[in-house]
């Protein structure tokens, strides 16, 4: 199991893609949103050549006006669009292979590794973690306006999102009381606890999480059996392992015992996008707006 969380922890913080892996992209205990930033001796003339080694990063950085700074992003950057995505890896990162593009700045979202490699060649460096509640992502977002001569621009995004995220828990309809759901990573039934991002998010819709009493070990994303998610018999069940693991509400139904639970008797089966679901950037608000629409 510790293993299972690693992976799932290098995942989330780093790739935090599940369209190219068996694993849904997740992290576990994340370490608070702070920076670590290795500071050049030089000062680059201009706005900062930016390498993007974390895919939430490069959505903050395209959504701030930064984009055109970016030079190149990791392999698992995959929006928006037009985001430079080489073949960098963001899990694994390779110092040689990150220099060649010759950045001011590289963006990734915890590995010292790679501070001491970049210190060597006087590249600064700015960690963002993972984040574990919506001020996590705010701050970072600032940090990263800042960081790229792009504060206003950031500041406007935060204070949208914030706007954005209080009219969604607003306008959501009150689940009745006890009212539970399951959260799928992937197919071996790893869930979120509310101390993740996305368990901290669902949770203030004011439904009970029953992967909350699961995580004895705190990391927030603890695994399931299929035996245990029957007898909670949730109301709701999110699955976000659509893309790394196929999953669809026909596929759940057929599961041992599954069919009369009632999340998927009263079809409230939701499928998430895999993608935003494991980052914690802008997107955020359309997958909150989802879970709304499915409270009602």
């Amino acid at each position: 199991m510790t293993k299972k969380i690693a992976l799932l922890a290098g995942l989330f913080g780093v790739l935090a893609s599940c369209s190219s892996t068996k694993t849904a992209a997740t992290t576990t205990t994340a370490p608070a949103a702070t920076t670590t930033a290795v500071t050049t001796t030089t000062a680059a003339p201009g706005p900062p050549k930016i390498v993007s080694l974390s895919p939430t990063a490069t959505e903050i950085l395209f959504a701030i006006g930064a984009g055109k700074q970016v030079i190149a992003v990791d392999d698992q950057s995959n929006f928006p669009a037009n985001a430079p995505k080489t073949d960098l890896s963001g899990y694994k990162p390779n110092v040689e292979a990150i220099a060649k593009y010759a950045p001011d700045l590289v963006v990734a979202s915890d590995d010292t590794a790679i501070k001491d490699g970049m210190a060597a060649l006087k590249i600064k460096v700015l960690l963002e973690p993972s984040a574990t509640t919506i001020d996590d992502s705010y701050k970072q977002i600032a940090e990263l306006g800042e960081a790229t001569g792009h504060a206003a621009q950031a500041k406007a995004l935060v204070d949208k999102m914030t706007a954005d995220i209080k009219a969604v828990y607003a306008s959501a309809p009150k689940p009745a009381a006890g009212a539970s759901f399951y959260y799928e990573l992937d197919d071996t039934y790893y869930s979120v606890s509310g101390k993740s991002f996305i368990g901290n998010m669902l949770a203030q819709f004011g439904l009970t999480n029953i992967a909350d009493k699961a995580d004895t070990q705190g990391t927030g994303y603890p695994q399931l059996s299929a035996e245990a998610i029957v007898a909670a018999n949730p109301k709701f069940i999110f699955l976000a392992d659509s893309a790394c693991c196929k999953q669809t509400p026909e596929i759940v139904a057929t599961r041992a015992g599954w069919a009369t639970i009632d999340a998927v008797t009263s079809k409230k089966v939701i499928v998430l996008n895999d993608d935003i679901a494991s980052r914690w950037g802008p997107r955020i608000v359309d997958l909150l707006k989802q879970v709304a629409d499915a409270l009602k």
